[in-house]
């Protein structure tokens, strides 16, 4: 049961490892991109590439829904980012329950963004969970996990990419050993939380320091990405380095440097953030100097003022 890219790592796992897929459950196929094409799921695309059965029910909480996955008598189920929640009836129909591969370590970053928010926060390390499912999210006991750094360059997207290989490790591992694991409770006292991410999200506080407005352009990735406004259009940072500038006579969110390849602006606790590669709204993504060749820009204009 999945849905996006960093599920397809533990399909594919799956197969190499000789279980026999009884069935894919995904979202249904939906509307993205320019022109509202229908797409299928990275999920399903690799199932029905791999002659694999697929479900995409609208709603799960049928009492079809729950029929059909008794039926199918499972040993296990294998969530990874499936995006529904799993009510008691499918979480006690496999024999071995319902297991996830959650992208934290639990019981830090419950929720459905515990990449995004462990690069914004500033964690050095994060890492993959397998657990027993239970009806409290992302609270069941502990099966295995693994541990990893985070880089100080890695964005989001890559840090899920590389994670999603680690799990599907992970994975192998806990169904090689599901027999003898001894499952551990997680400790709630301990629990963070790692909320579904807003659009509001994106919007760059120019109080913050550079530093924390570099991690939001790196961990806001893919979507709602760290966004300003910049003459009243909307103005999306995809790579910036902070420095540190003593810049008193600026406030934050003025241009202190536009020329060359470097555009930077005053930011929060005497910083300032290079814009490395920016994307104005009705654009395409630019590097800094090809930015500021097409855009004539002055020192002291204020970023996010409307």
């Amino acid at each position: 049961m999945g849905t996006p890219d960093a599920a397809v790592p533990s399909l594919r796992r799956l197969l190499d490892d000789g279980h026999e897929i009884v069935a894919v459950w995904t979202q249904p196929d939906r509307p993205a991109g320019r022109g509202n094409k229908i797409h299928q799921s990275p999920v399903k695309e690799f199932a029905v590439s791999h002659n694999l059965p697929v479900i995409q029910p609208l709603k799960i909480k049928t009492e079809e829904a729950k029929g059909l996955f008794a039926s199918q008598n499972s040993d296990a189920a294998i969530v990874v980012a499936y995006g529904r929640i799993l009510a008691a009836t499918f979480l006690n129909a496999p024999a071995l329950g319902c297991i996830n591969v959650h992208f934290s370590l639990l019981p830090e970053y419950r929720g459905a963004a515990p990449v995004n928010w462990a690069i914004v926060n500033g964690e050095k390390a994060t890492g993959v969970t397998t657990m027993k499912i239970v009806e409290e999210l992302d609270a069941g006991p502990i099966l295995l996990q693994r541990r990893t750094e985070i880089s100080e360059s890695e964005t989001a997207p890559e840090l899920m990419a590389r994670l999603a290989e680690v799990g599907a490790e992970l994975l192998s591992e806990t169904l090689k050993q599901i027999q003898s694991l001894e499952p551990q409770p997680q400790q709630n006292d301990q629990a963070t939380f790692a909320p579904i991410l807003k659009r509001a999200d994106g919007l760059i506080d120019w109080s913050l320091d550079a530093y924390a407005i570099a991690r939001r352009v790196r961990g806001l990735q893919p979507w709602p990405n760290a966004f300003t406004t910049f003459r009243s259009h909307r103005l999306i940072i995809w790579e910036a380095a902070p420095e540190w500038i003593e810049q008193l006579r600026f406030a934050p969110g003025q241009i202190i440097e536009a020329r060359g390849d470097r555009l930077v602006v005053a930011a929060g606790g005497g910083t300032a953030i290079r814009f490395l590669e920016l994307q104005a709204e009705g654009s395409r993504r630019l590097k800094a100097r090809d930015f500021l060749n097409g855009t004539h820009i002055n020192v002291g204009e204020l970023l996010g003022s409307d």
